[in-house]
């Protein structure tokens, strides 16, 4: 069964619609690559999706836990190859935790893990250089 229906809207641009909830997502071509850069192009949203993933699957664990990460956020820096062939070299992801993130070094080797170890970490190609970095308040 599907789950996401994208339609070519011409002059570079798609839009892609979640048919459960009918959420709706536009993409463009970056300006670096004969677009407009003016919505979220497909390799920004892979990026999103890696910082999305470890931040969901880190909620999923402190919430099992008890703790509180709300108002956790990430920061992405993506970094495209200079030469041929076109693909996504580096992603960068500083997390930002609130105060109320757990503090001990057990606890915070396990959420490292856990990002290290999301379903679109382990799904994206090993040549993609995935950094992540944990800011703790």
């Amino acid at each position: 069964m599907k789950q996401i229906e994208v339609e070519y809207l011409g002059d570079l641009r798609t839009e892609g619609t979640h048919l459960k909830s009918g959420m709706k997502i536009t993409t463009d071509a970056p300006v670096d690559n004969n677009g407009k850069g003016e919505a979220f192009s497909p390799t920004d949203l892979t990026s999103f999706s890696l910082a999305s993933c470890i931040i969901t699957t880190l909620g999923i664990h402190a919430n099992k836990n008890g703790w509180n990460i709300n108002g956790a956020y990430a920061d992405i820096e993506k970094i495209m190859t200079s030469t041929a062939p076109r693909k996504i070299a580096v992603v960068r992801v500083k997390l930002t935790f609130p105060a109320t993130a757990p503090k001990d070094a057990e606890t915070r080797a396990t959420l490292k893990k856990i990002a290290e170890t999301c379903p679109v970490a382990l799904s994206l190609h090993p040549d993609l250089k995935q950094e992540v970095e944990f800011i703790y308040q």
